[in-house]
């Protein structure tokens, strides 16, 4: 069984329209709203590709029974743990022009008695887990170091996975991880450095494997990704697929890097996984997460080599 761990669930609202007039009135075309946060993506996507998986995490009272309704559609097992307040709602606006307009809310606080309690939860559900995938941004109230915390509980049997940044990415590493999962500025931020060719993203994998992972798997977005533990170095392009939205395909792609992990897969399947999930995603149009046939048919066109 794989464990994702959701740190701050959010409900995403998509507003298309014709353009975005600040301080005018502005026409809806269309609007879709997912029920997501990084680890609940991830949980998706290990679910979509038919493999045993439990979510976890914080959840709030006052609008935490859609994800429920959502989780249950699914057929996805969960246990969290519930705070009072509401959970965040980002908003993206796309206008016909292509542009995009974010705005992100901030989940209500957490406090440090059900911090605990995730801590302890996380401890229990570990011994039952093969895998353990700890992603996404903190709520108010939760120091950066939570994520050292969490791995730190979780049983050494398990396979330990984060999608993080900054700060939070820094104390996961401290804690020793089998896997991470940077995308490009993530990466740059980390080191503190500008990053541009391959051999330059390459040594910067490197570098964060010295901070305390055992592989890293670099996402370079439309352009593939780069896997390494170190010693053996691959590159993946992604394939041209019609792309309909980028939202969670970074966490598509850890959803299919920690299957193949559980199975024992290679290095060179590993990074084959996580691509074609994560390509799957952005060509996956009106769902939560891709379908196993999607899935089943970005894998076969692609091609890894080494570097």
């Amino acid at each position: 069984m794989i464990l994702s761990v959701c740190l701050s669930p959010s409900i995403d609202i998509n507003v298309e329209l014709d353009s975005l007039n600040v301080g005018k009135l502005n026409i809806v075309k269309s609007k879709s709203i997912t029920y997501s946060g990084k680890g609940i993506n991830v949980g998706m996507g290990v679910s979509r590709l038919q493999k045993d998986i439990m979510i976890t995490g914080f959840m709030y009272d006052e609008n935490g029974a859609l994800f429920k309704q959502a989780l249950n559609k699914e057929k996805i097992p969960f246990k969290f743990v519930w705070n009072s307040g509401r959970i965040r709602e980002n908003y993206k606006f796309i206008d016909n022009r292509a542009m995009l307009t974010e705005v992100n809310d901030v989940s209500s606080p957490v406090s440090a008695i059900n911090q605990q309690k995730l801590v302890d939860l996380v401890r229990t559900l570990s011994e039952k887990s093969n895998v353990t995938v700890i992603s996404g941004s903190l709520p108010m109230g939760v120091e950066t170091d939570y994520y050292k915390r969490l791995f730190d509980v979780v049983n050494p049997k398990n396979i330990k996975i984060a999608d993080a940044s900054g700060g939070r990415l820094l104390s996961a590493l401290s804690a020793g991880l089998d896997l991470v999962k940077p995308n490009k500025a993530e990466l740059c931020t980390v080191l503190k450095k500008d990053l541009d060719t391959i051999p330059e993203l390459l040594d910067g994998c490197k570098s964060v494997i010295k901070m305390g992972a055992k592989i890293v798997l670099l996402s370079l977005g439309k352009g593939g990704a780069i896997i390494t533990n170190g010693s053996e170095n691959y590159f993946c392009r992604s394939v041209n697929v019609a792309v309909n939205s980028t939202v969670g395909a970074g966490d598509s792609m850890v959803a299919g890097a920690a299957v193949a992990m559980e199975r024992g897969a290679t290095l060179k399947e590993i990074l084959l996984s996580g691509v074609a999930a994560g390509t799957a995603k952005i060509s996956t149009y009106g769902t939560m997460s891709f379908t196993k046939d999607k899935y089943d048919a970005v894998i076969g066109e692609l091609k890894v080599e080494e570097i």
